[in-house]
């Protein structure tokens, strides 16, 4: 069934579901057998279609090797408890990849095509959805320029691939911090709101050097004053204090996180106070000399909360014990209840795929 949308569907003959080990799920190595996608030509999205995945081939002279014209969603697909898969918050998804897409002059893509495409290609591919705990079929929308041009202009056409990866946890224990004093991520003005590939590629240098000295990721930094806090590497990040839980507040330097907008709904309905704010790291250095600086830790699609066990600021360690973190371990268990259709979704935040591809059988694609 397609609402009425023209998605063409064309299958594998055989699967590759066999050769995977589930029990063994490196984060962002094994691929399922489809994928969703769609071009952009004059003026307008076209040819809506799950095919088999396969290579593409691109001249070197496409304008996303060399301008830059190329952003990406993180989502995530799993089984609630009656074996139906459910997608989590997809058209808070689309809403970012579109905003990323206009920060990058690219075009939007049409929310009902997106919706129920990724609701098709989710049944599709339900098989591939593995069932261990952390685990998730992680989806991966990319769209990219495909003009073949040299010459600082917008691409013309454009492709959009939604590609599905069985995974398990993205951080495997607690993080080590260190709060970066050199380089940047991003600037108000700039592009660190929007998912765009670039962000990442900047962000690999600095990040290095701070795992060469023994650090898992960087905490980001607003610049010149390098005072207040941004990011943790690829994450949003909280700190929990005695009496309130504080974020940075979205500036267009930082990432709005879906994860990030979905913990602020929960923690307020627990009855907490969450502060959206400029964060001064030098406050929360003194919080935690006071003893009042209690958790930190970052979230996100891949890891959704991710404990920081020590951050580093300049010469010193502001270390967090473990038999404390009794919020950030009861905000994961919440949202993944949620996320896996155990608890109420009060939101309305989950999206059931069933049905929206009546013609596929399990026998087909095993």
């Amino acid at each position: 069934m397609q609402d009425h949308l023209p998605i063409s569907v064309t299958r594998v003959a055989h699967s590759r579901i066999g050769e995977v080990d589930f029990n063994h799920l490196p984060f962002g190595v094994e691929f399922t057998d489809h994928i969703f996608t769609a071009d952009y030509k004059n003026g307008s999205w076209h040819d809506f279609r799950i095919e088999p995945l396969k290579p593409l081939s691109v001249h070197p002279g496409n304008m996303a090797w060399h301008y830059g014209q190329a952003i990406f969603e993180g989502m995530k697909a799993v089984l609630n408890p009656q074996g139906e898969p459910l997608l989590f918050r997809p058209d808070k998804h689309i809403e970012r990849l579109n905003n990323s897409a206009l920060r990058m002059s690219m075009p939007p893509f049409p929310k009902e095509f997106f919706i129920q495409g990724l609701k098709m290609f989710v049944e599709l591919e339900k098989h591939w959805i593995p069932k261990g705990e952390d685990s998730a079929l992680y989806l991966r929308p990319l769209m990219i320029a495909t003009d073949t041009h040299v010459g600082v202009r917008p691409s013309q056409t454009y492709k959009l691939i939604v590609m599905a990866l069985p995974v398990g946890p993205y951080y495997s224990k607690p993080l080590n911090v260190l709060v970066q004093t050199k380089y940047i991520r991003a600037v108000e003005g700039g592009v660190g709101y929007a998912k765009t590939a670039g962000n990442y590629g900047a962000a690999m240098y600095p990040t290095r050097l701070a795992k060469e000295k023994g650090y898992d990721q960087i905490v980001w930094m607003e610049p010149k004053e390098f005072r207040y806090v941004q990011e943790a590497g690829t994450m949003n990040i909280f700190f929990r204090l005695k009496d309130r839980i504080v974020t940075p507040m979205l500036t267009g330097a930082i990432l709005p996180g879906i994860t990030r907008d979905s913990i602020i709904h929960v923690l307020r309905d627990m009855g907490h106070t969450v502060i959206e704010q400029k964060v001064d790291i030098n406050e929360l250095l003194a919080a935690y000399k006071r003893g009042e600086l209690i958790e930190a830790f970052g979230s996100g699609t891949a890891a959704m909360v991710a404990n920081i066990y020590n951050m580093r600021f300049e010469d010193f360690d502001m270390r967090f014990d473990e038999s404390n973190w009794e919020l950030s371990l009861e905000l994961k268990r919440a949202i993944t209840n949620i996320r896996n259709g155990k608890t109420e979704d009060k939101w309305g935040w989950t999206m059931s795929t069933t049905g929206a591809l009546e013609a596929v059988v399990a026998s087909n694609i095993q």
